[in-house]
Formats: C-alpha cells, sequence, structure tokens
C-alpha cells in the first residue's frame, strides 16, 4: 500500500517502495520521452524524416512530467533517461530538466542526443542536473555519418562531445547502430576511437519495427558477432554495474573507455530488464515492442490524483511479458523507435 501523502510532501515523509513485476523483475529506470519529433533522418529509423499527423495532442508539460516522475520516484525508481525523438526540440527541455533533477528519490538523470546543440549547450545541461548522456554517433567517417543521418554534422558532433567532457558529465556514452554493409567496417576504428579517452561505446543491434523489416534482414548484424570480434581484439567482460541499462559491458586492461553490446535478439535479454517507458503523450509502455502504451495523463492533471496514479503504475507493472516477441518477427505496436524513446 501507499501512503496518502500528496506529491509536494518531504522526501523525509514518505516511505519508498518498490515496483516489481509478476515474475520478480524490480524496476529502478525510467524512460522518458519528452517528443517523437527528431530533426535526423536516421536510415534504420526515420529514413524519410519525422512526419507530422494531422492532428496530435500536445506533449508533456513540465508539471505532468513533474507527476509521473514523482510517481515512480515513490515506487523506488531512482533513474530517469529524458529521451525523444530528439528531447532537446522541446523548447522547455533545460526546465524540464531542472524540473527532474529536483524530484526526491532520483537519483540520476540522463540524457539521449543526437548530438547536434551539444557543443552549445553541454555546460547549460549539466547545470541543469543532468549527470549521464549519450550521443548517437553512427560513424566516425564524415560522409557516411551524413549518408545515415541525412545531416553533414559530424564535426559539429564531435565537438559536442568534447564540450561535454569539458563540462563534467559523470558518464558520456556514444551509442552506434551496426549496420551490414554499412558502417559494420567501422567497429575497430570506433573502437579505437574511445580506447584512449574516457567514454563508453554502445553497439547496438539494429532492430525490427513494423516500418523496417525489409531493412532489417538486409542490414542486422548480430550481437554475439561484435562480442566475438571485441574478445578477438582482447576485450573481456565486465560486471553488471547497479541500474545499468541493457547494455553487457566489456573492458580492456590498455584501454580507459568501455565497449557495451545491446543485442535485443540474445539469448535471455529480457531476463535483466529493469526499466520502464512513458511516451510523450504520457503512455506507459511495458516494453518497447509491446502492444499498446496504457494512457496514465488523466492521473496527471493535478497533483491530488498521485496515490491513484501510483497504484494505477503498480497494477499495470505486474501484467508485463516476460519478453518481447522480436523472434517471432513481432514488433508490437512500435512504428518506428522515435515513437517512444528507444
Amino acid at each position: 500500500m501507499t501512503d496518502n501523502r500528496d506529491f509536494g510532501a518531504p522526501a523525509s515523509d514518505r516511505r519508498v517502495d518498490q515496483l516489481f513485476d509478476g515474475i520478480g523483475r524490480r524496476f529502478e529506470y525510467l524512460r522518458l520521452s519528452l517528443t517523437d519529433v527528431c530533426n535526423f533522418r536516421c536510415t534504420y529509423c526515420l529514413p524519410d524524416g519525422y512526419k507530422k499527423p494531422c492532428s496530435r495532442p500536445t506533449e508533456l508539460s513540465a508539471d505532468e512530467v513533474r507527476r509521473v516522475v514523482t510517481a515512480f520516484a515513490r515506487l523506488g525508481l531512482w533513474k530517469v533517461r529524458l529521451t525523444g525523438g530528439e528531447p532537446t526540440l522541446r523548447r522547455d527541455f533545460d526546465e524540464i530538466a531542472r524540473t527532474v533533477a529536483n524530484v526526491p528519490g532520483i537519483r540520476r538523470v540522463a540524457m539521449t542526443t543526437n548530438g547536434y546543440r551539444l557543443a552549445e549547450k553541454a555546460a547549460a545541461w549539466r547545470a541543469a542536473g543532468i549527470s549521464a548522456i549519450n550521443v548517437s554517433v553512427d560513424s566516425l567517417d564524415p560522409a557516411r555519418f551524413a549518408e545515415i543521418t541525412g545531416h553533414d554534422r559530424l564535426r559539429q558532433v564531435l565537438a559536442g562531445i568534447d564540450a561535454a567532457q569539458a563540462a563534467g558529465f559523470d558518464s558520456i556514452k556514444l551509442n552506434a547502430v551496426l549496420m551490414r554493409g554499412i558502417n559494420d567496417r567501422e567497429l575497430e576504428a570506433m573502437v579505437d576511437f574511445v580506447s584512449s579517452r574516457d567514454l563508453s561505446l554502445r553497439f547496438i543491434e539494429v532492430m525490427r519495427t513494423n516500418d523496417n523489416a525489409e531493412f532489417f534482414a538486409e542490414r542486422h548484424v548480430t550481437g554475439q558477432s561484435v562480442i566475438d570480434r571485441l574478445q578477438a581484439l582482447g576485450w573481456s567482460r565486465l560486471p553488471r554495474q547497479a541500474g545499468a541499462g541493457p547494455a553487457v559491458e566489456f573492458g580492456h586492461e590498455h584501454a580507459k573507455g568501455r565497449i557495451g553490446i545491446i543485442a535485443p535478439y540474445s539469448k535471455d535479454f529480457c531476463s535483466s530488464c529493469n526499466r520502464l517507458r512513458v511516451s510523450s503523450l504520457g503512455k506507459l509502455h511495458l516494453c518497447l515492442f509491446g502492444d499498446a502504451g496504457i494512457n496514465l495523463r488523466p492521473l496527471l492533471q493535478n497533483d491530488g490524483a498521485g496515490d491513484e496514479l501510483i497504484e494505477r503504475i503498480r497494477k499495470l507493472t505486474a501484467t508485463k511479458a516476460p519478453a518481447h516477441r522480436l523472434h517471432q518477427g513481432n514488433s508490437g505496436a512500435t512504428p518506428h523507435l522515435a515513437s517512444i524513446g528507444g
């Protein structure tokens, strides 16, 4: 049972529960999408660019974000990742970051970005309370980067990574989606890039969604093949850290950086799931590849609905499926990765 105090009660006055699903997985990590809009046209996500619908509800306000994050914090979640689309397209992104960072119980605020504003904004985002940042860098070759993303901005993104290091983020990770025949031959070069830097590089399997079945069949590179290549280069698996995301991490005795593999098609990938997702429209997604989101927004309109919101989240989480159905070619209702933050 939750207590009856409202969202504004001091942290010391509120009992923190823990959130589990029906098979005993504990949830500590919320991925919160702020928008499904993105200004890049990545081949594996939005190859034709973002298509604005004729009509759509407004995105969650800063107050609605505060309420939903507060509810999850009272259920024991302590890490929030702000994502999109491209979350920094929100004009109120800095305000939202500060809001989330000041929610009692939240110990880490992270963000994922394509990096187009990072060079100018890194210091401001760090000051707003963001301590960890993931930047999409799918190639270190300028021409190939432009081919993948639709923008010739590699130099700008790399300058942003330097600015993030200067700003003092606790964790900086580079995300690269490996694709057969496009950038898979860059693996060694990308590993060399982080070997001399205090960065993490995460290789991500292409994931099938409702709109990319042909692309997936042509370009998918298995996570295990990447692990085999890393081990051949002398990298070895590291212990999993508390609150970590889905990556399996590797280190090397002569490298400053670390390498992670996100391989959703690997055996038992879902067994360590510790994260839930809320879309920019206030829908709870129990899985990235679930059938549909469940609308929480009616309970986000005022502070007085806090206890009801918490019980709603608790009951829904108990129904979370043991695993996704990607191996059966079923990606649920997810049209593309930008729709609920990947």
